[in-house]
């Protein structure tokens, strides 16, 4: 698969759907100051996988949050099933305790096929968290608590992301031109 189209697929997607549909109010501004890292992993196994996290959890830490704030793990390539996919988010979460991450930097998931739990997988809230590919998106937990203090109501990110899908609808979603994610 080619590197540069899946992070262009991902890209549209961030700033179609993310920042255009103002999913995540947080996003403009790291996509804005280009401190989003794009890395496309070529992991075929979970395991490989996990290598390449390591990696980037890493990497991630050691770099000045001015230069990447976050980072964008792309995997084409492996856990392109949901269920193995959210299995998988078990051996990441533990992954960040090893490397001795947990209160530094956390995992958010995105997939797309996403689908919470007791949702039909048609429910357009789903949406909110489905990607052209398999995606780890690494998190800085001190960035988090900024921008969590920069908004009086967080809680109602979810409520706003679900009425702005309902909505939107699936035509909508299907006009936004997206990749891989579409109802």
């Amino acid at each position: 698969m080619n590197q540069e189209q899946v992070i262009a697929d991902t890209r549209d997607w961030v700033v179609k759907a993310v920042i255009g549909l103002n999913l995540c109010p947080f996003a403009k501004a790291v996509h804005v100051n280009e401190r989003i890292r794009y890395v496309v992993s070529d992991a075929t196994e979970p395991e490989a996988l996990l290598k390449d996290l390591a990696r980037e959890l890493l990497a991630l830490n050691r770099a000045d949050p001015e230069d990447v704030d976050t980072t964008l793990l792309i995997h084409p390539g492996v856990l392109t099933d949901f269920l193995e996919f959210n299995d998988f988010l078990d051996a990441a979460d533990a992954l960040v305790d090893e490397l001795k991450l947990d209160g530094v930097l956390q995992i958010a998931d995105f997939h797309p096929d996403y689908q919470f739990e007791g949702s039909a997988p048609d429910d357009i809230a789903n949406y909110s968290n489905r990607s052209p590919y398999p995606t780890l998106h690494l998190l800085r937990e001190e960035s988090i608590t900024r921008a969590v203090e920069s908004m009086p109501d967080t809680a109602a990110i979810f409520e706003n992301n679900l009425d702005t899908l309902e909505r939107l609808g699936p035509d909508g979603w299907q006009a936004l031109g997206l990749k891989r994610a579409t109802p």
